[in-house]
């Protein structure tokens, strides 16, 4: 009789990302950090990093996204572990799960209820995107410009 070879499952090896739109919220972040150590602890998984980045999740350039687009190229961990869809990214969220999983990387969303603050940062996010669509309509210099965007921030600050 052969012997049986026993193996033990493999540990999955885990990233944690957290996200806030603006220094002001940094509580925050330490508190989606918290918590999903937390999570980690309870899966017994081991914790390979945790990246974070302080900027709005429309932004494409992040550095702390970028860094575990490299990480997954690399193989460095099985699980992407956020807190909310909207910490890794506002738009787009199947399409960069798609990419992570093509790496093997499964993208985890702990909690689905958004956090209490969830209407100011699509307020703040708003305002991006029409300051965006604007400047590049009526070029940021421009009064046309600032007219638009002046219009969208008080029409967000009347009840």
């Amino acid at each position: 009789h052969p012997v049986e070879e026993i193996t033990t499952p493999r540990i999955a090896h885990v990233v944690i990302y957290a996200r806030i739109s603006g220094a002001n919220q940094r509580k925050e972040l330490e508190n989606q950090i918290e918590a999903l150590k937390k999570y980690v602890e309870q899966y017994n998984w081991e914790l390979v990093a945790i990246v974070k980045d302080i900027a709005s999740g429309l932004k494409e350039d992040r550095r702390g996204l970028w860094k575990l687009i490299e990480m997954a190229k690399r193989h460095k961990f099985d699980i992407l572990l956020v807190a909310y869809k909207d910490r890794l990214t506002r738009f787009g969220f199947k399409y960069l799960e798609e990419l992570f999983k093509t790496y093997g990387v499964k993208v985890i969303v702990a909690f689905q209820e958004s956090p209490k603050d969830f209407y100011q940062e699509l307020v703040e996010d708003l305002i991006e995107i029409v300051s965006s669509f604007a400047s590049r309509i009526y070029g940021k210099h421009s009064r046309k410009y600032k007219k638009v965007v002046e219009a969208v921030e008080q029409a967000i600050k009347d009840p």
